[in-house]
């Protein structure tokens, strides 16, 4: 039905008074429901509490006060293998935390990162756990270092290395543990950091794709012994039948845990706010944070007093202390347990 041209211009007349008297409360709204910004991040799997549950919004109360936007995190935390190939293969991160520098060589490589996170404060790492034993109340097991994980009878839970950083950082743990140096390629350093990975691994009575899933397995009374970060020893996880406690072994690696900025998914008009919530996880109030979510700070060691489930770290070695991740990674995991110990638990 076509309108009369006179109809026309009063329907016109009409919508055009209507926005002219609505616009001051269209003004009025846009105040109150300023822009939002949306910054979508991707973790390895233990960072969800402290990063949905205290980064996330003390960052976004920052951001508000500084710039009066609102700034609404997308966030998806997985193994660290599981997040890089997800990002490699397109996923629109922003910003990741991968678990090992492993991960973010990956995401170099694929062209996806070209930001250096080598240049960020602490070479990129935002927080630090060292590798622990988690064994049921009492340790009945009386579990004390990795080597009684090899014992007949004690069932072990542990992260696949295919997906779970944290697996691997188990790995290089129980490996070094076994030679007490952690840079090493004397034949029978190799030969005794192989038959103790070997026992270990014949316990393995249950894997799961991250560190936190194998969390949930010891949780539901899967195995005598959990090999994880101490941070999910520390980090409560409500009423559990299955109590367990925190052995700390004697010697241990500590993982460091890396900031990339993922350039391919960035545009130029995301970048400031982008790097300063990269600025903000350096900083002490992000750190302190960090710190009460059950991790070691990675820039101020001071701040861990404030936790007291942080007692002085046992002795601990760095993978860099290993000649880097390239080489540790190379000999450990590539040459030692996927070349021998796997071959020969498969037969």
């Amino acid at each position: 039905m076509r309108l009369k041209p006179s109809t026309a211009v009063s329907i016109l007349l009409v919508l055009g008074l209507a926005l002219f008297l609505l616009w001051p409360r269209i003004q009025e709204a846009r105040k109150v429901r300023p822009h939002q910004r949306v910054l979508v991040v991707y973790g390895f799997s233990i960072l969800g509490e402290a990063m949905n549950q205290g980064i996330f919004p003390e960052f976004s109360r920052r951001w508000k006060e500084r710039t009066g936007e609102d700034v609404a995190f997308t966030s998806s935390f997985a193994g660290s293998g599981t997040i890089t190939n997800q990002i490699v293969m397109g996923a629109p991160a922003a910003v990741a935390i991968v678990s090992h520098e492993g991960d973010a060589l990956r995401l170099e490589e694929a062209g996806a990162v070209t930001t250096d996170w080598r240049a960020f404060p602490a070479r990129g790492v935002v927080n630090r756990t060292p590798f622990v034993i988690l064994v049921r109340k009492g340790n009945p097991k009386d579990i004390r270092t990795f080597a009684d994980l090899a014992r007949p009878g004690v069932g072990i839970i542990h992260p696949d290395p295919l997906t779970s950083g944290g697996a691997k950082w188990s790995i290089l743990a129980e490996f070094v543990s076994a030679t007490g140096k952690p840079s090493t390629e004397d034949p029978e350093d190799l030969r005794r950091g192989k038959e103790l990975l070997v026992g270990i691994w014949k316990n393995v009575v249950g894997q799961s794709p991250s560190a936190a899933g194998a969390r949930t397995q010891f949780e539901n009374g899967l195995g005598d012994a959990l090999i994880t970060y101490e941070q999910q020893g520390i980090l409560p996880r409500g009423d559990s039948t299955h109590a367990s406690e925190i052995i700390r072994p004697p010697y241990t690696i500590l993982s460091e845990h890396l900031l990339v900025l993922v350039d391919r998914n960035l545009k130029p008009k995301d970048r400031p706010l982008v790097e300063a919530f990269r600025d903000f996880l350096f900083s002490d109030a992000a750190q302190s944070i960090f710190v009460k979510y059950g991790y070691r700070s990675a820039l101020n060691p001071s701040l861990e007093s404030a936790n007291p489930d942080l007692p002085p770290l046992p002795k601990t070695f760095t993978v860099e202390e290993m000649g880097g991740w390239k080489k540790a990674d190379a000999l450990v995991y590539e040459k030692v347990w996927k070349g021998q110990v796997y071959k020969e638990l498969r037969k």
